[in-house]
C-alpha cells in the first residue's frame, strides 16, 4: 500500500519509530514538535513540524501539502536522502579504520542516524532520482489520464484505486511501480555495522542534572560572548539553519521582541529542552549502557578492553 502522508500529532513522544520508517519510506510527514520528533525531522525541510494541542496547525500543515503537491515531494525526497547517505558514509570510515587496526567513537548527533549504523532500524530502499526526475517530466508533458493508463499497465489494481485526476498519487504510484529496487529492506539485508561483522558497543553519559544545567549556561553565555547574534542576522529567517535550536530566539532578540537578558534566558530554556528530547530518545535505545560520566574513561577501558 502507498500512504499519501504521515501525520504524528502526539502530544508527547520519546522514540518516534513509526515517522522513523515513514521518512525513510519516502513518505511526506506532518508531526508534532514534541519529545525525540524534532531530533529527527527538520521543519520545512525533512517534514512539518507543528505545535502540540494545536488541531488548526495541524490541519493548516496537511492543507499544505494537499494543495502544493512539489512541497510534499520535496519534503519526502528530503527525508529519504536523509536517512539514507549517513550510514553508507560512516560505514566507508569506520571500515577504513578498522583495516588500520583502529577503532572508530561515533559521537554526537541524531540518534536515529546510530540507531541505522548500528542496523537497529529497518529502511526502505533509496529512491531512484532518475525515475522520480523522469516522471516529474512526463507530467509536464502528459495529460492526467495519460499517466493514469501508464500506471495502469504497470500496475492496474492500484491504478483501479486511484482517480486519474489525482496527479500526486498516480505519480508516487508509477514510482514504486517502476523502481528496480524492492519497497522495503531489511535491517538485516542492509550494509550496516552487523551484517559486516564489526563490534559495536553503544554508551550513553549520565551527567547529573545540576551540572548539565552549568554546563548549558555557560555554553550560552560563550556563545553570546563570541558573535551568535551576528551569526542569527547574516542566516536570517529563510534559512533552514533559522528553525535549529537557539536562531529563533535570536531572531526575536534582533526584531525587538524581547532584551538581551530575556534572549539569554530564552536560549538556556531552548537548550535544556533540547537536552531533554535527546536524553528521552537514548532511555528508548536498543542496547544502550549508561555509565556516569566522571568515571567514562575507566569504564570505556573496562568495556573495550583498551
Amino acid at each position: 500500500a502507498i500512504a499519501d502522508f504521515y501525520l504524528m500529532p502526539s502530544h508527547s513522544e520519546g522514540s518516534p519509530n513509526s515517522l522513523l520508517e515513514a521518512m525513510s519510506a519516502g513518505v511526506p510527514c506532518v508531526a508534532s514538535r514534541v519529545g525525540g520528533i524534532p531530533e529527527i525531522m527538520t521543519d520545512g525541510k525533512t517534514g512539518l513540524l507543528t505545535p502540540a494541542h494545536d488541531p488548526e496547525a495541524l490541519a493548516k500543515a496537511i492543507g499544505r501539502l494537499i494543495e502544493d503537491p512539489d512541497l510534499a515531494s520535496a519534503l519526502a525526497a528530503n527525508a529519504l536522502a536523509e536517512t539514507a547517505r549517513f550510514t553508507p558514509a560512516a560505514l566507508d570510515v569506520i571500515a577504513a579504520l578498522s583495516a588500520r587496526g583502529k577503532r572508530a567513537i561515533v559521537a554526537g548527533g541524531t540518534g536515529f542516524y546510530i540507531r541505522a549504523l548500528a542496523g537497529d532500524v529497518e529502511l526502505a530502499a533509496a529512491y531512484d532520482p532518475a525515475v522520480r526526475a523522469r516522471l516529474a517530466r512526463e507530467a509536464r508533458l502528459h495529460p492526467a489520464a495519460v499517466m493514469h493508463e501508464w500506471l495502469f499497465a504497470r500496475d492496474p489494481v492500484r491504478a483501479a484505486k486511484l482517480a486519474p485526476t489525482d496527479r500526486y498519487r498516480v505519480a508516487r504510484a508509477l514510482e514504486i511501480a517502476l523502481a528496480e529496487k524492492p519497497a522495503r529492506v531489511a535491517a538485516s539485508e542492509c550494509r550496516n555495522l552487523r551484517t559486516l561483522g564489526l563490534r559495536a558497543l553503544k554508551l550513553a553519559l549520565e551527567v547529573p542534572q545540576s551540572v548539565l544545567d552549568e554546563r548549558i549556561a555557560a555554553r550560552v553565555d560563550a556563545m553570546l560572548a563570541t558573535g551568535f547574534v551576528d551569526e542569527a542576522e547574516r542566516i536570517g529567517r529563510d534559512a533552514v539553519a533559522s528553525d535549529a535550536v537557539g536562531y529563533p530566539q535570536a531572531l526575536a532578540y534582533l526584531s525587538g521582541a524581547s532584551t538581551l537578558g530575556e534572549l539569554r534566558a530564552s536560549l538556556v530554556r531552548a537548550t535544556r529542552r533540547y537536552a531533554k528530547r535527546q536524553a528521552t530518545w537514548l532511555r528508548s535505545e536498543p542496547q544502550i549502557h549508561w555509565i556516569r560520566a566522571a568515571e567514562a574513561a575507566d569504564a570505556v577501558r573496562s568495556r573495550l578492553g583498551w
